[in-house]
């Protein structure tokens, strides 16, 4: 039960994410997190250094769409300058908006990588759907909202025993 749960890559930011070598596994298409794992939970906009890694995603020939538990002002108003699609309120670890982010980006499961900070919402959601799964260390945890904050102590939990 715990190995979903279980990230295939742990990286400290979405900087460290081996580019090339997801695409020479195959990986075509990136669902990705927003709050603390593109940017901070209170940041509104991506910042210059985001905004040249997601050029060099879409430059490297990946499909990228957003999906966010947040409510859609939020996940637009930082989405739309960008040209991202995204998916708001999507009742992460739920399936149903993983597999409508597959199907916007017309691919499969094994073809497609998870990104985000949250093990009980975006690596168990990922896992479950037999997705390429990536956890980053959250950006800014002071800024994070009451069930987050719950969510992150249930992970210290499981990383407890799955280290054991």
């Amino acid at each position: 039960m715990l190995h979903k749960f279980t990230p295939r890559l742990r990286v400290k930011t979405i900087y460290e994410i081996p580019l090339d070598e997801l695409w020479e596994k195959g990986i075509r298409g990136i669902i990705t997190d927003l709050d603390n794992t593109l940017v901070g939970a209170k940041e509104p906009l991506a910042t210059p250094e985001l905004v040249v890694w997601l050029e060099l995603v879409k430059q490297k020939g990946f499909k990228v769409v957003i999906v966010s538990n947040n409510a859609e002002l939020r996940v637009r108003n930082f989405a739309d300058p960008l040209k991202i699609p995204f998916i708001h309120r999507a009742k992460k670890p739920t399936n149903t908006a993983f597999i409508k982010a597959l199907q916007w980006m017309e691919l499969t499961a094994e073809q497609t990588v998870v990104i985000g900070d949250q093990m009980l919402t975006d690596v168990l959601g990922g896992n479950r759907m037999g997705l390429h799964t990536i956890l980053v260390l959250p950006i800014a945890v002071l800024d994070e909202g009451f069930f987050t904050k719950i969510n992150r102590r249930i992970e210290k939990v499981i990383l407890a025993i799955t280290r054991k």
